[in-house]
């Protein structure tokens, strides 16, 4: 059935009950008397005096009593007037292959001016948990064509790596370059496709996004999800959950690897407290629920690979950190459940270099099992730990410079300023629509690493010293 009010359901499956008339009205939230056998999650329709009907979700049961948020908002609303349906199952999104290529909002309702996809099946937004033996290890890695992600942090075909950012950094612009330059090296384009979810963003950066995937060709493999910050914040609590219901439909039914971007998580658990304080839940850190680690875990833990299935899901969760705050509550629980971090850093953002991505703090747990010897080049793994040895060994050195002055420093310290520099400009800078293959990044790696002596190079073979070292063009030719 069609809602006067936006967004669309399949024909009414009425097994539930009507209630005339609501006890409460808060906020977002209606507090419903005098119903029985209603179930958490089940979908409601609320119906104004006017006749018009808004879309619930019941958050809530009691003795008697429903708690239904209201994803349009509740004015307009009074206690009389107001009728509530219960449906008796949970949300439900259609989902197809057609959705490639379109533009929804936040609860899966086109926006981009055509029609709706013909359904394929109706799949339960809240998902299915996958069976922990079901899984099967990630091992193939994702090229980006970012040299700080690909040479450094390596993303890995199922695996859930985000990206720790703050207020004013370019982390759109990021997620923006990594959905059109995303490729799987030696699998077909067809069976690659993103979802992209944006959440609480302003107009100008949802059309920034839809302008940059239109332009460069990406939007045909992309369906994006669209929360504007004036939507309601209600809605933000099922974009994510939406976007993956799509993902795991291509993943595990049409058997395709789909990269699953979802920004900005901080705007999803600002909707989630707000929901809790108009509830009246005792708060945790910061005002945040005590469930946030397990309602961020049922979106973060629907990804991976299943037997049986030759699709993935990978998700690339967004986040700006309040303050540059890693400890912050949201960063924080993301941390534990996911598999790494990518973290942006103010200082490089401040001295021009793009993309600012702080290698020492920025981690990919599962970046070993996802490259060397048949997957990137068997020199990975070492080009990789020495860059990170030798950059820490930077800060080290500035530290000191900062003290007693640059000219007081050894001829080594010196070349490891020199090596700083380069590895900042050269290795993780480059343009905003530069896509660089594996190789090239290593190729960039073993150049800005042969400012080094010889001997400073203890993380790499003697082998690879003999086959790379200095063998690159233009050393250090930016500082």
């Amino acid at each position: 059935m069609r809602e006067a009010e936006g967004g669309y359901m399949e024909m009414a499956e009425y097994g539930g009950q009507e209630v005339a008339g609501v006890a409460r009205v808060e906020g977002p939230i209606v507090v419903v008397g005098g119903v029985g056998n209603v179930g958490y999650d089940e979908v409601a329709e609320i119906i104004d005096p006017k006749g018009r009907i808004r879309r619930g979700r019941v958050l809530e049961v009691g003795e008697g009593v429903a708690v239904v948020e209201v994803f349009a908002g509740t004015t307009g609303l009074s206690i009389e007037d107001t009728h509530v349906r219960f449906l008796g199952r949970p949300m439900r999104l259609p989902v197809s292959t057609e959705m490639l290529g379109r533009v929804f909002d936040g609860l899966g309702e086109p926006i981009d001016g055509g029609p709706e996809p013909l359904a394929e099946r109706w799949a339960d937004v809240n998902g299915q948990p996958i069976n922990p033996t079901a899984r099967v290890y990630p091992r193939d890695y994702i090229q980006t064509g970012i040299s700080a992600v690909d040479g450094m942090n390596t993303l890995v075909l199922g695996q859930k790596l985000p990206l720790f950012s703050g207020s004013g950094l370019p982390h759109d612009q990021l997620a923006a370059q990594i959905v059109r330059q995303a490729t799987i090296p030696g699998s077909e384009e067809e069976s690659f496709a993103i979802v992209f979810a944006a959440m609480g963003v302003k107009h100008d950066v949802a059309e920034f996004f839809r302008r940059s995937f239109a332009t460069s060709g990406a939007l045909t493999r992309v369906a994006m999800f669209l929360n504007l910050a004036d939507d309601p914040p209600i809605e933000r609590l099922v974009t994510p959950r939406a976007a993956l219901t799509l993902a795991e439909f291509l993943a595990f039914e049409r058997g395709m690897h789909v990269l699953v971007v979802l920004t900005d998580m901080t705007n999803y658990c600002e909707a989630l407290r707000q929901i809790s304080n108009i509830r009246g839940e005792v708060p945790s850190r910061k005002g945040y629920p005590g469930y946030l680690y397990s309602d961020l875990a049922s979106i973060y833990e629907r990804t991976g690979r299943i037997e049986g299935s030759d699709g993935s899901i990978t998700q690339l969760p967004i986040l700006t950190m309040p303050n540059d705050d890693i400890t912050h509550p949201v960063p924080d629980l993301t941390g534990y459940i996911t598999e790494g971090q990518i973290v942006l850093s103010r200082e490089l953002f401040q001295r021009g270099i793009y993309p600012p991505i702080s290698v020492l703090p920025s981690l990919s747990r599962l970046m070993k099992d996802g490259i060397g010897e048949g997957r990137t080049r068997a020199d990975h793994a070492h080009l990789s730990a020495q860059l990170y040895a030798s950059y820490a060994h930077v800060q080290d050195v500035r530290a000191l410079a900062s003290v007693i002055g640059e000219e007081e420093l050894t001829t080594v310290d010196q070349r490891y300023l020199k090596f700083g520099q380069a590895f900042e400009r050269e290795f993780i800078g480059q343009g905003a629509t530069e896509n660089r293959t594996i190789e090239e990044t290593l190729e960039v790696g073993w150049r800005v690493l042969s400012i080094l002596p010889q001997e400073e190079l203890t993380r790499v073979t003697e082998e690879e010293i003999k086959e790379y070292y200095g063998k690159q063009q233009g050393v250090g030719s930016r500082e």
